[in-house]
């Protein structure tokens, strides 16, 4: 199934965010300065941003024109359109003085400029830098934060946008997606129930045959243990080389819109050197963001085995204990532990199912 071609009206790749679209789509008359969208990745707040954003600076242009701006907006080129990403761990200083500074110029082109931040969550110490900024830009900048979550220190800025909320994109509206894309029926399925609500992962596991033996893989953990740390040794390291699998298509994907970029930036002269920095970097992340989601769908795959012992008479307490080591781990990805280490002490605790 090959990767779907930037639509003409992009809110058709906004999936299963009927309020938070109407929302959007309605506040295109008459904007306010700032807005942000808060949902888990894969729900469609980045999609969201860029189809707002291609109204935003197409409105009252003739068809050629707009259908232009739209799609220079679906390649985040458009000259009045800026998207920050972060450089590191989180959006720093020294970009968030460069984000107050081009909030403070006057639009590349037309008469409103759009301002994107990603991954607002991870900002941090420069959040105090950007305040004044997204509290009263220029009536010419609006700006579009997006976040995964809303932590304490961000909640002063959080009080100056206009709130919109995304869920994880329903199972069904995932299968129906990927069928519309190419994809038979028991694939998107599969990719669906193992997507976790995320479409960009459902969209990497759709073309991901192996996708369906690693959860299996995973599922069976607990019939394959034997309570020495011999075999969590070897359990663990099969199973941390097939996650490797996933980033297969994501490869593939990645690097078509290499090529892509490469053949904008030659008809356009040569382009930045900064842009293509940029677009390694967020290559980068995306690659080691789909190895954790992996761990993480391996880890409720193990989780799911235990519930359903006990839905077929087994220990609760085996599966509390199952359930409160693999939290652990979880919890453990965000700050890029050792992860074979944490994976063998989580396997070696494991209860046997049926007392074994």
């Amino acid at each position: 199934m090959s990767a779907p071609a930037a639509p003409a009206d992009l809110w058709g790749e906004v999936v299963g965010q009927d309020t938070a679209v109407a929302r959007l789509r309605a506040a295109v008359r008459t904007p306010v300065h700032a807005y942000l969208l808060v949902g888990p990745q894969g729900s469609g707040t980045r999609a969201a941003a860029r189809a707002f954003a291609a109204d935003l600076l197409t409105a009252g242009l003739d068809d050629d024109e707009g259908e232009r701006g739209r799609r220079l907006v679906a390649s985040e080129v458009h000259p009045a359109l800026t998207v920050v990403e972060r450089d590191g761990a989180s959006i720093d200083a020294d970009q968030a003085r460069d984000v107050v500074r081009r909030a403070g110029l006057a639009p590349a082109e037309g008469e409103l400029q759009v301002i994107v931040l990603v991954d607002f969550h991870l900002v941090r110490e420069a959040a105090p830098i950007l305040l004044k900024s997204i509290e009263e830009p220029p009536s010419s900048t609006v700006f579009l934060v997006l976040s995964e979550e809303l932590p304490p220190e961000l909640a002063t800025i959080a009080s100056r946008c206009v709130r919109i909320d995304f869920d994880a994109v329903p199972e069904a509206a995932i299968r129906e997606r990927l069928v519309a894309e190419g994809a038979d029926e028991d694939a998107a399925r599969d990719a669906a129930e193992g997507a976790g609500g995320s479409l960009d992962r459902a969209r990497l596991l759709v073309r991901d045959p192996g996708a369906s033996l690693r959860r299996t893989a995973w599922y069976s953990v607990p019939d394959r243990l034997d309570g020495t740390g011999a075999r969590a040794c070897e359990l663990v390291d099969e199973l941390l080389a097939s996650a490797e699998e996933v980033a297969v298509p994501l490869s593939e994907r990645q690097d078509a819109e290499t090529a892509e970029f490469e053949e904008r930036a030659e008809a356009a002269g040569g382009g930045r050197v900064g842009d293509r920095k940029r677009l390694e970097a967020r290559h980068k992340r995306e690659q080691r963001r789909v190895r954790t989601d992996e761990l993480r769908s391996g880890l409720a795959a193990l989780v799911a085995r235990y519930r359903d012992e006990v839905a077929r008479g087994g220990s609760a307490a085996d599966f509390l204990v199952a359930a409160d080591g693999v939290q652990a781990v979880c919890d453990g990805l965000v700050f890029n532990p050792n992860e074979p280490l944490q994976l063998r002490a989580l396997f070696v605790s494991l209860p046997r199912p049926g007392g074994g």
